[in-house]
């Protein structure tokens, strides 16, 4: 899964799984812009100090303005574009809240799906032939019990998105998919994972998928590369679900299977 000589731009690494998939592309070859609202300083370092080539950009991704400020950046510096992970996002209530204000939803649609529309609207002209774009979906967008309202909702939009797009890019050689993470430990999970330790419940966390734990940025990451990369080129309009396999059955209180 060489990525080298290819160009990406990844929203949302300064931290959690956008981090990870800076340094992961980077890792297979691919000269990275790394974006946030705040500096993604710390990610350009260790993508640098690992041998590999990235720059850094804060702005608004989920503004007109920023989303072609970030593409026109990541031209000017490396040539082109060929790979867009749209992976910035905000969770807002982390549970079900049925007095969540418009403005507040608004807000929370606006970063996380908007957000990736606007980069893919501005990354059209520029993406080359054989181009990826990968977007952060989640399983709250599959299924109700993984998040929020507002949350949830935005994220089944990116995943109709993704499926909408794919079918718009048709023959331009442009692949369009998304990763849809389960629980994983990031900033946007910190408060969960904190409250779990602090109850002495650290072993609960993901006790509900087959493998009985949490995920990794890194893992999500890993799935970004698949997808971002010549061995997924066949691979369009799709959702790659990466949850320890939270969503392959319907809830019920997990036993081990007999003779395992």
């Amino acid at each position: 899964m060489s990525l080298s000589g290819r160009v990406a731009l990844v929203t949302g690494a300064a931290g959690g799984i956008g981090r990870a998939s800076a340094r992961a592309l980077a890792a297979r070859g691919a000269a990275v812009l790394a974006v946030d609202l705040k500096d993604p300083a710390d990610t350009v370092a260790s993508i640098r100090d690992a041998g590999g080539r990235a720059e850094g950009m804060a702005c608004d991704c989920a503004t007109e303005a920023g989303a072609e400020a970030m593409i026109a950046r990541a031209v000017d510096a490396f040539g082109g574009l060929d790979i867009l992970h749209a992976n910035a996002g905000i969770s807002g209530p982390l549970h079900p809240d049925l007095t969540v204000g418009a403005d507040d939803f608004a807000q929370i649609l606006r970063v996380n799906l908007v957000g990736p529309w606007l980069a893919i609207r501005a990354a059209r002209p520029h993406l080359r032939n054989g181009a990826s774009i990968v977007c952060t979906a989640s399983v709250a967008g599959l299924r109700a019990g993984a998040g929020g309202i507002p949350y949830s909702a935005s994220k089944a939009g990116v995943i109709n998105l993704v499926q909408t797009t794919a079918s718009a890019f048709a023959g331009a050689g442009i692949r369009v998919n998304a990763v849809a993470p389960g629980l994983i430990e990031t900033g946007m999970t910190a408060a969960v994972y904190a409250d779990a330790r602090a109850r002495g419940r650290e072993g609960r966390i993901g006790q509900l998928n087959p493998l009985r734990r949490g995920g990794e940025a890194e893992e999500v990451a890993e799935a970004v590369v698949f997808l971002a990369s010549d061995a997924a080129r066949y691979v369009n309009g799709q959702v790659l679900v990466v949850d320890g396999g939270l969503s392959a059955s319907l809830p019920f209180a997990p036993r081990p299977a007999a003779g395992s």
